[in-house]
């Protein structure tokens, strides 16, 4: 299987030869004029995407790829969806701007839609532009309403790129942008298949967890710390859903010392692991809970803080110190009214879990049956990842913590060569399509990863 060329017009309907030329005069502009995010601008060669639509997109030469990365993990509804696209337009005609000062029915209405789907009482939204200032902004109230400083986060995390949240971040972007200077205290979190706890079993691993964090708690001081910040089900750090009982074990010790519990869901939320927040799985309600990404699936950025009622009231009588330009933008908050409309209408969220359950989960795990280089599969809805190994007995990295290898750049030109645009991520593939893929286009990015990974087996140890 091979990726498709598109012999007469593509989704934006431009021809083969008119996408070829702009493409390439795109990828020229930017390779002189365009600094790119996490990279040594010498050594890139970004693909040039030209259309998209559903689950697929269109690159450069025309080629049709399955897009299992959802770019950033983040076109829970698919690509160009119709009913967001002309609610875009829509309100473009309408009212394209307006001062966050200011009521504006799109950003009421996005109000009250997010606010319908948090868990428990969360229902007062504070809008960022994304989820970095979400996060910054979710501490800062933290921080405001214990009068304390300090903030733990786990490693094997990300939280984002502006200054406080690359602090919280647990992986090696955090290492060039961190100065000890950020009030961040890290621990670990679960993560069996990797124990930092020698742990024999799920539940004695969530338990050692636990144990662990209360007695960083008791060491760093009690009334020192202002927050907890998790996400709910770590993302770019590996997708490790939770031991049960771990996100609930974490409640208890933040009522216990008076800490905030912040849940990041950010990349988790908004349908991607089969439940509208992540969180939901383990019934507990946080304190703070950001979000972004799926909100608008992406089409205009848009994050923001969904906040408890006992928070909000810290900020009653007492201004907050903080806001944005672009709060609640009336494009943004339009595209997320209507993400969330056609997710309810469409029952998106619940498709994402039937996918998980019945085609995803079984699929990838009757691939690590016959493929040596898979040392673990685990995951969530539409929010999957393998760890890739080349001696499953040593659990051997098939690329070290915080790099890449060979073997790992060599199984993603693979998978696009054959029609499959994976998420990769160290010695990991995430596999993270659209909530909404259908059920053959799901089967077919297994069939293709099932024949990539061909190329992974070549590099373990069979000794």
């Amino acid at each position: 299987m091979t990726t498709q060329l598109c012999d007469d017009l593509l989704p934006n309907g431009l021809t083969l030869p008119e996408a070829r030329e702009q493409s390439r005069r795109a990828y020229e502009l930017d390779r002189k004029h365009v600094f790119h995010s996490w990279s040594a601008q010498a050594k890139l060669t970004p693909m040039t995407v030209t259309a998209a639509r559903g689950s697929h997109i269109w690159d450069g030469e025309g080629r049709q790829l399955l897009d299992f990365s959802s770019q950033l993990v983040y076109t829970n509804i698919g690509h160009q969806h119709p009913r967001v696209v002309e609610a875009i337009q829509q309100q473009a005609a309408k009212l394209c701007t307006v001062a966050p000062q200011h009521v504006n029915d799109a950003r009421s209405e996005a109000a009250r839609l997010i606010a319908r789907h948090t868990p428990g009482e969360l229902n007062r939204i504070f809008f960022t532009n994304g989820g970095a200032d979400a996060n910054e902004h979710a501490v800062r109230m933290a921080r405001l309403h214990t009068g304390r400083y300090k903030v733990l986060s786990r490693y094997r995390s990300y939280h984002g790129g502006t200054d406080t949240a690359i602090n919280l971040t647990g992986d090696p972007r955090r290492w060039p942008n961190d100065y000890g200077n950020s009030g961040v205290v890290h621990f670990f979190g679960p993560f069996q298949y990797r124990s930092p706890f020698h742990a024999e079993n799920e539940q004695q691993e969530g338990e050692r967890a636990l144990e662990h964090l209360d007695n960083l708690i008791r060491f760093e001081g009690p009334t020192t710390i202002a927050a907890i910040v998790l996400e709910s089900i770590p993302g770019t750090a590996g997708i490790m859903v939770p031991p049960p009982g771990y996100l609930a074990g974490v409640r208890e010790i933040c009522d216990r010392y008076g800490i905030v519990f912040i849940a990041d869901e950010v990349m988790a939320g908004f349908g991607r692991a089969g439940k509208w927040f992540a969180v939901e799985h383990a019934g507990v309600e946080p304190d703070l809970m950001t979000f972004a990404k799926g909100v608008t699936s992406g089409y205009v950025p848009l994050g923001g803080v969904a906040i408890a009622p006992h928070i909000a009231a810290t900020f009653d009588d007492r201004a907050y110190p903080g806001g944005l330009t672009y709060s609640g933008h009336p494009l943004a908050a339009a595209a997320a009214v209507a993400t969330i409309q056609t997710m309810e209408d469409e029952g998106i969220v619940e498709h994402a879990e039937h996918i998980g359950r019945t085609v995803l989960g079984p699929g990838l795990r009757e691939l690590a049956e016959r493929h040596p280089s898979i040392g673990d599969v685990r995951g969530a809805g539409v929010f999957w990842a393998l760890e890739l190994v080349s001696d499953r007995v040593a659990k051997t990295p098939l690329a070290p913590y915080g790099g890449t290898s060979p073997a790992m750049s060599e199984l993603v030109a693979t998978c696009v060569e054959r029609g499959l645009l994976p998420f990769a991520n160290f010695n990991r593939v995430h596999l993270v399509p659209p909530c909404n893929i259908s059920e053959a286009d799901a089967r077919e990015g297994l069939t293709i990863l099932d024949e990539a990974l061909t190329v992974a087996d070549r590099h373990v140890s069979m000794d």
